[in-house]
């Protein structure tokens, strides 16, 4: 029989094996016929002017970051929620520890977050540091 967190490894296990699988056939059937042409940039038919090369405001960066935490947190309490279920159903097992475990997770993820409020990652507009300010 397979363990509580073996379930999560097949879940896995098919999701990389589909990704590789899909990247392999892909990489078969698209055309590759490169001309100079389609090596320049386009720009919804328009004529580029400049460099490609701008620089981006750093909090995108920042929201983007953050962005993935929480989705990658996502990714990972379904498939333990959904094994943790089957934790709590079996009258062995305590089923305050799986609460507990998922709480722990959550709560260390909430912890980044507030952090990320106090420490002002989260304010879009913040004020220009002046040279030679430590903040």
């Amino acid at each position: 029989m397979i363990g509580e967190f073996g379930v999560v490894l097949v879940f896995l296990l098919f999701g990389g094996a589909f990704i590789l699988v899909n990247m392999v056939v892909g990489s078969f059937l698209r055309p590759t016929n490169p001309t100079p042409e389609k090596l320049t940039t386009y720009e919804c038919g328009e004529e580029p002017t400049g460099g490609a090369w701008v620089r981006f405001n750093n909090r995108y960066y920042i929201v983007a970051l953050i962005f993935l935490v929480f989705e990658v947190e996502i990714a990972a309490v379904l498939p333990v929620a959904v094994v943790l279920r089957r934790w709590t159903l079996d009258p062995t097992r305590d089923p305050w520890i799986a609460l507990w475990e998922m709480l722990l997770f959550v709560g260390i993820l909430g912890l980044g977050l507030v952090y990320a409020w106090v420490k002002g990652h989260l304010d879009w507009v913040r004020p220009t540091p002046k040279y030679g300010s430590k903040t």
